[in-house]
């Protein structure tokens, strides 16, 4: 049986905030995940954390609940708090490729969602760029990047959730379009396992 630690790193979107049902987009992805293996996932949210903190969070939060007698995963749920804070884009990336290739000399295999669009035209404006300098730094490390801007920034559905809650987070229909994006886009190749019916 194969042991399988999966970390996670993210914001609230990590924690299903404001999905009614309270799976967001994670819940919907462990409950595609096959049974029979050992797969132990430790989903660490932290709300309006940019770059820099999440760079310094890997080491203190992550790197410890990883063993050397486990497959050792991270997952980084980026998200948009560097625009916000005013992080120019090369210090942005700078921390990503920083903590990419920090993980990579601890021998853990990594996956990496890019940030979700606001629905503000100016801000997502902005995170088009951010997510375009992510995407960049992750594809040059052949790590599989799950762009979640572009297909989310006019979906129907997306923009009709998030334009309407106070706080611009989805809901059932949003969380679901995430995990639909993070399973097809390479998630059970990562991880070496088939998806459950």
């Amino acid at each position: 049986m194969r042991r399988i630690r999966v970390v996670i790193l993210g914001d609230e979107l990590l924690s299903g905030a404001g999905d009614p049902k309270g799976l967001g987009w994670l819940g919907r992805v462990q409950a595609r995940l096959p049974q029979g293996d050992d797969v132990a996932i430790f989903p660490l949210a932290m709300v309006s954390e940019n770059s820099t903190q999440l760079l310094e969070r890997w080491r203190t939060e992550a790197l410890p609940r990883f063993s050397p007698e486990t497959e050792n995963y991270l997952v980084l749920a980026l998200s948009a708090q560097d625009i916000l804070e005013g992080l120019t884009i090369s210090r942005s990336r700078l921390n990503l490729a920083s903590l990419l290739d920090d993980a990579a000399r601890e021998g853990v295999k990594i996956f990496v969602i890019g940030p979700t669009p606001s629905t503000l035209q100016d801000v997502d404006a902005e995170i088009d760029h951010l997510n375009a300098g992510f995407e960049d730094v992750v594809k040059r490390r052949q790590i599989a990047y799950v762009d979640c801007f572009r297909p989310l920034r006019e979906h129907e559905g997306w923009v009709a959730e998030v334009s309407t809650h106070p706080r611009r987070l989805p809901g059932q229909v949003g969380y679901g379009l995430i995990a639909w994006l993070v399973l097809n886009k390479g998630w059970f190749e990562w991880l070496g396992l088939t998806e459950s019916n």
